[in-house]
């Protein structure tokens, strides 16, 4: 994984913040648009947004990473706390 250890501890801690209910409704909202190829990819980049994560990316993770590598950890990280 490319992100650095720093970095993936406080997407965790930001996405650990959400409650386990909260997740279940993004999901089946999700679900109930239609619109996603993806639902799992669409749930992790938006639990991220919920987050507050979208500018923090912008400024520490993106200088060294790109989407593919942010969507690994958030894919571990989603599945760690929420399985």
């Amino acid at each position: 994984m490319k992100i650095i250890p720093s970095h993936l501890a406080y997407i965790e801690n930001a996405i650990g913040k959400i409650a386990p209910q909260d997740v279940k409704v993004l999901r089946a909202a999700i679900v109930q648009e239609g619109r996603a190829k993806d639902v799992e990819k669409r749930l992790r980049w938006d639990l991220s947004y919920r987050a507050g994560l979208s500018q923090w990316f912008c400024t520490n993770v993106y200088p060294y990473a790109n989407d593919d590598h942010i969507d690994t950890a958030l894919r571990a990280i989603v599945r760690k706390l929420y399985g």
